[in-house]
């Protein structure tokens, strides 16, 4: 049974932002997917995590359903304070971010510039560490925006196979579906922001308890980026999912869940998801 509740839009830092919520009941908790993921798309992941919360999926700026268009600021830090006005028209407090990715370079920058947000914990799914002088970010900019062009003409999940050619059939289905709502000016300013803004520098600013999880396969953070990242805040907790991709839940589902360990209270039962991607 669909723990989905309830998709909706609020207005927020001036703009729309568009969400999906399962469970509705317990501690908030915010997820921010990455660069080209929509809501919709992590929804198989927020089912497990309703188990113990009140889970809402946004859509960040310029994908999804939430606004889009020319005149929008894409930067990291427009998208950080999109994550806690939108807490605060909703009335949230005490609650948890988790972000992947861009998401969470997002939700670190939302903790340090807004430090007295109501944020409570930080999970961290293996951020881009990529940032001036350092080295580049694994995922190519084509990559994106071929699979995005093509979306826009239209496309199937088999042509979607080119692009994710591990993912299973309703996995590319979705992505198929719903990639067309990435907004090319906005995934272009992330990936350059991903090169341009250090996060490094957040860090030592962050008192949140936080959690890193890292993709044993990803190649996004090593383990000198790990031991840098704990250099500059040491009461961090790491952990790897030996199996995962960058894309961790899409790799190792019960492996992203059990890299939480008991990080944010209960640990997640080992259960198969009941539905695949959509609520």
């Amino acid at each position: 049974m669909s723990r989905f509740v309830h998709g909706a839009n609020v207005h927020a830092n001036q703009i729309r932002q568009h969400y999906l919520r399962y469970g509705g009941q317990g501690q908030a908790l915010l997820l921010i997917p990455g660069i080209t993921s929509p809501a919709i798309t992590w929804g198989f992941v927020a089912e497990r995590l309703a188990e113990h919360f009140d889970v809402y999926v946004l859509d960040a700026r310029g994908r999804g359903l939430s606004a889009s268009g020319p005149d929008l600021d894409y930067g990291t830090d427009a998208c950080a304070d999109d994550i806690v006005a939108f807490a605060q028209v909703l009335g949230l407090q005490d609650y948890v971010l988790v972000g992947h990715s861009m998401g969470a370079r997002f939700i670190l920058r939302a903790a340090t510039r807004h430090p007295d947000a109501g944020i409570s914990r930080l999970v961290l799914v293996d951020p881009p560490v990529s940032g001036p002088g350092r080295r580049e970010y694994p995922g190519k900019l084509p990559w994106y925006v071929d699979s995005i062009r093509q979306a826009e003409k239209g496309m199937s999940a088999d042509d979607m196979l080119t692009f994710c050619p591990t993912w299973t059939l309703e996995q590319r289905a979705l992505r198929a579906e719903w990639l067309h709502t990435c907004y090319e000016p906005a995934i272009l300013k992330a990936h350059r922001d991903f090169h341009e803004v250090d996060i490094h520098q957040d860090f030592p600013k962050n008192t949140l308890p936080t959690l890193l999880m890292i993709a044993g396969k990803g190649g996004v953070i090593d383990a000198q980026d790990e031991a840098e990242i704990r250099s500059l805040q040491p009461s961090i907790e790491t952990v790897r999912v030996p199996d995962g991709g960058h894309m961790i839940p899409w790799d190792d589902f019960e492996g992203f869940f059990k890299a939480f360990g008991t990080f944010l209270g209960n640990p997640f039962s080992t259960t198969t998801p009941t539905s695949a991607e959509r609520p």
